[in-house]
Parts: structure tokens; C-alpha cells; sequence
């Protein structure tokens, strides 16, 4: 059944793809996520991105814009490579909440009355390299970068044809470096493959059924599925990196109202932290520290005012101009007995 729903998604994901210029990759990420660890996910997804890279190739062959490949491919694989190697020491999820929230930021766009390519100035061509250098490091980091650099190639004049074909042209390289790096890392399995092939095979099917359709398309109605798509994969990724975040840390955040202001309590990885708003001392951030973190002099400072307490509690407190602490103290039925505030 997971096989069959993957590639029923998958397949819509590409065929949606090739009409709006990208995007598949970032709506396959969080699906993907339901099924592998979240280091794995890129490995799985290039599988499938590649192989749709070279089925673009091979049918739009003759629409790629070289001059833009010249420029974007040479930095795009140095970015390639550091982004891999960061996948090894950073969260996916919060490379996939940054991309939600630059996705999302394309909202404004799908409200425009004229095309958004009609009065563009063309990016410059020193900013090519930069651009393929920020995608290869994304790519890397994900194994998509899907719609995200739409927004680039539509400034730069391109047919929707051509800008299927020469994102294809750009991308190629990239994923079969992945795949090889990947596959250093150790991130490939059995089920990684498995998943990928299937991406790949659904892939092949959409690009081929959805040649057909690409020219009966303006380039205006294009441009406004590409933005829709990129809002779309927006929303989707930020549900996918807060759920994420949530199993990873189970953050959750408490709001009452207290005497002359309000107090909010946040956990995260089970550490509590605590933001306090009073009418007449403005903002206070607490964050509790361990009692052998305070200079000697101010434990044993505060075991003379222990009094038989079962636990102390230390908060160091951040205010405006001012860094203070909050000692609690605590019986064994861990009733608040005395709170005691010192510098």
C-alpha cells in the first residue's frame, strides 16, 4: 500500500511539475518523511529527481538555454558538495522551515494583475553564479530545490519550454553527484532505493503523458501555477518542518495571566525557559541553569539558606540592562517553600 500511494503522489507531484516548472521534489519531501528517517529523504528523492531530470532532457533537448548553464552549473556543484556534507551535521527540518517561509513570501505574486516577466529587468549575469551556488547547497542539503529559483528563470525571459529544459540541463549534474555522495555518507538502503525507483518510475510516466500539454499553456497562466505551486510546496513543507520540530524537541510554550503582568513558559528538549512581561519592568527572559554553574562562593552561599529544602531550583534571569537570578526552593512533596532573588 505505501508503494502504490507513493507513486500515485509521486506522479501527480511530476505531472504538476512539468506544467508549473518545478516543484515535486518539495511536495515528495514531507511524504517521504512519513516513511524514512528525515537524513534519508534526499537520498530517496534524488533518485527520482534525477532520472525526471534526464526524461526533460531527452524530450525538451533542443530548449536549453546554454548561456544559463555556462553560469549556473560550475558554482551550483561546488554548493552541491557543501551541502551534502552539511546534511551529516544539520536537521533537514530546519532547512525545510527556511524554504517554507521564502516559498510562502510568493503569495503577493499570485495577486498580481500582469505577468510578473512582462516589465522585469533580466537578473545580471554576475549573479548566476551566486544563484547556482545557493541551489547546489539547498539541493544538497534536501535533494530538491523544485520551484524555489522559478522566480529566476521567469525574470530571465524564458519559455516555459525552455525553462523545463534548462532547469533539467542545471540539475543533472547535481543529482548524480548527490547520489555519489550520498552513497559515501552511507544514506543509501534497501527501502532508500526502493522508494527512489519508484519516484523515478512515476517520473518517467508524468514527463511523458505531460509533454503533450505544455504548449497549450500561455506563459502567463505558467507563471501563476509556478507561483501557485511554490505557495502550495510552501505550506506543505512548514507543516512537515513543525511536525517534525515537534517530535524532535516537543516544544510547548504556557501563557497566564499573573499579578501586574503575564508569564509565558516554554519547554524545549524537556528544558523549560520562561518570558515575563510586567507592567512596571517591561520583558524578563529566565532559563533554568544547573546550581554548579554559579560561582563557589554563591553555593555555598545558598546552602546556608537551603533550611532543610529538598530541592533548589536556580533561574538566571535576562533583563533590559540587568542579568540577576531566582533561587526556588522546594520540599519533598515539591511545594514551593521560599524564592529567594540575587545578583
Amino acid at each position: 500500500m505505501l508503494y502504490v500511494s507513493l507513486f500515485i503522489a509521486a506522479l501527480l507531484a511530476f505531472s504538476i511539475s512539468l506544467i508549473c516548472g518545478g516543484g515535486a521534489g518539495l511536495l515528495l519531501i514531507p511524504i517521504l518523511g512519513y516513511s524514512l528517517p528525515a537524513a534519508q529523504v534526499p537520498a530517496a528523492l534524488s533518485i527520482g529527481t534525477s532520472v525526471s531530470s534526464v526524461t526533460k532532457i531527452v524530450l525538451f533537448f533542443h530548449e536549453i538555454e546554454w548561456r544559463i548553464v555556462k553560469l549556473f552549473l560550475p558554482a551550483a556543484i561546488a554548493g552541491v558538495f557543501f551541502g551534502a556534507w552539511l546534511l551529516s551535521y544539520l536537521a533537514p527540518m530546519y532547512v525545510e522551515l527556511c524554504m517554507a517561509v521564502f516559498l510562502l513570501s510568493n503569495l503577493p505574486y499570485l495577486f498580481k494583475k500582469e505577468s510578473t516577466t512582462a516589465h522585469a529587468a533580466h537578473p545580471p549575469a554576475y549573479l548566476l553564479p551566486f544563484i547556482g551556488l545557493l541551489a547546489g547547497a539547498i539541493s544538497g542539503l534536501t535533494g530538491a530545490v523544485g520551484v524555489l529559483f522559478n522566480r529566476f528563470y521567469l525574470r530571465y525571459g524564458m519559455s516555459k519550454e525552455q525553462i523545463v529544459a534548462t532547469r533539467a540541463a542545471n540539475e543533472i549534474i547535481l543529482h548524480i553527484i548527490k547520489l555519489i555522495l550520498y552513497a559515501c555518507f552511507g544514506l543509501f538502503t534497501l527501502k532508500v532505493l526502493m522508494l527512489g525507483l519508484i519516484v523515478a518510475l512515476a517520473a518517467i510516466l508524468s514527463t511523458t503523458l505531460m509533454k503533450r500539454m505544455l504548449p497549450a499553456i500561455s506563459i502567463r497562466l505558467f507563471s501563476k501555477i509556478g507561483y501557485s505551486a511554490m505557495v502550495i510546496s510552501g505550506v506543505v513543507l512548514f507543516n512537515s518542518a513543525i511536525i517534525n520540530i515537534q517530535r524532535a524537541h516537543n516544544p510547548a510554550i504556557y501563557i497566564q495571566h499573573v499579578a501586574k503582568g503575564y508569564d509565558a513558559e516554554i519547554s524545549w528538549d524537556d528544558v523549560f525557559y520562561t518570558v515575563e512581561f510586567k507592567y512596571n519592568e517591561g520583558f524578563e527572559f529566565e532559563k533554568i541553569v544547573p546550581l554548579a554553574s554559579l560561582p563557589a562562593e554563591k553555593q555555598q552561599w545558598l546552602a546556608g539558606q537551603r533550611a532543610g529544602a529538598h530541592k533548589i531550583v536556580i533561574e538566571k534571569v535576562y533583563a533590559v540592562g540587568s542579568i540577576s537570578y531566582e533561587a526556588y526552593f522546594y520540599d519533598a512533596s515539591n511545594v514551593l517553600r521560599k524564592k529567594i532573588e540575587f545578583n
